[in-house]
């Protein structure tokens, strides 16, 4: 089996070392721009030492993860003399198997290694339960995946391999899905702040919402399990979000409507075609919200004929 060394001892450096070695998989040693964070990643691996530079990690190893930002990969590939028939992995999300051109020309084989999981700054006690489940997006020369593939199974994950010009959008919906979940929480709560509720009390308030509707899109996929006002054709209630939004939070405003238009398109199927134009004219970017008195032309909660529903 491969020695295994790591280039970067970061939140996805630490986790995935950590998981590997508890897989069976024997990491050897780790490098990092601080030799202390070197030290206490090897510390939790059976064997591993950590060594001052990348190159004494590639001259220890036959399988080298470079563990380090996007940035970084292609420079720190460049700085190594790699041997023929060795294994060098990045775990960039977004990017091909480019950067470790220089690799790949000295005689390394050449892959990349994504785990679809967000890493928390303290390592779980379980060094295998953050890839219980997750996919893992792989690409590799044709002797490589097929290690890749084994490792991904090993750590309890799915292997998906992603060819190189699909990995943008890949790396997209990640960030949709994760890091703009994180980013919508906060503008959430923000809206709290204006009636004296603080973050972390709203942050507590609205995460069991988030969860049933996620537990939702997994049991019955998005469109069924889209509740709220436009699911329902409120136009009345969207005029209202609006106009709180334009006095109290305006630099809400794009991305309530960004994401409102989008849920449009997700609801129209169930909506009366007076419904869908009205709130599409609503949500226009450049439209200005109603007063809360007026009573726009569509403003039933039932407008397009859907059971009305709490949210």
């Amino acid at each position: 089996m491969e020695r295994l060394g790591f280039v970067g001892a970061g939140r996805a450096g630490t986790a995935l070392a950590r998981g590997l070695a508890a897989a069976g998989w024997p990491v050897v040693a780790v490098s990092s721009r601080r030799l202390e964070r070197a030290a206490q990643l090897a510390a939790q691996l059976p064997g591993a030492r950590p060594l001052p530079t990348a190159q004494a990690v590639a001259d220890a190893a036959d399988l080298v993860f470079l563990t380090v930002p996007d940035a970084a990969i292609a420079p720190v590939a460049a700085s190594i003399a790699w041997r023929a028939g060795q294994a060098v992995v990045h775990t960039s999300g977004v990017e091909s198997l480019t950067p470790l051109a220089t690799a790949r020309a000295a005689g390394a084989r050449v892959g990349s290694f994504h785990p679809l999981q967000t890493f928390a700054a303290e390592p779980a006690a379980e060094p295998l339960a953050p890839f219980a489940g997750i996919v893992c997006a792989l690409e590799g020369d044709a002797s490589l995946l097929p290690r890749l593939e084994a490792m991904t199974v090993a750590l309890g994950a799915r292997p998906l391999v992603v060819p190189a010009e699909a990995k943008p959008l890949y790396h997209a919906a990640a960030v949709l899905a994760s890091n703009y979940l994180v980013t919508l929480l906060h503008q959430a709560a923000a809206l709290w702040s204006a009636f004296g509720v603080p973050e972390r009390t709203a942050i507590a308030a609205l995460l069991p919402l988030v969860r049933a509707a996620v537990e939702n899109v997994a049991a019955v996929g998005p469109a069924a399990a889209l509740t709220g006002p436009i699911a329902r054709g409120d136009v009345s209630t969207v005029a209202k979000h609006l106009a709180a939004l334009t006095r109290s939070y305006p630099e809400a405003l794009p991305t309530y409507r960004a994401l409102g238009a989008a849920t449009l398109a997700l609801a129209q199927e169930r909506l009366e075609p007076a419904a869908i134009a009205a709130l599409a004219a609503l949500l226009r970017p450049e439209v200005s919200p109603p007063s809360t008195s007026e009573q726009p032309a569509t403003d039933s909660p039932n407008a397009g004929g859907v059971a009305a529903t709490v949210h």
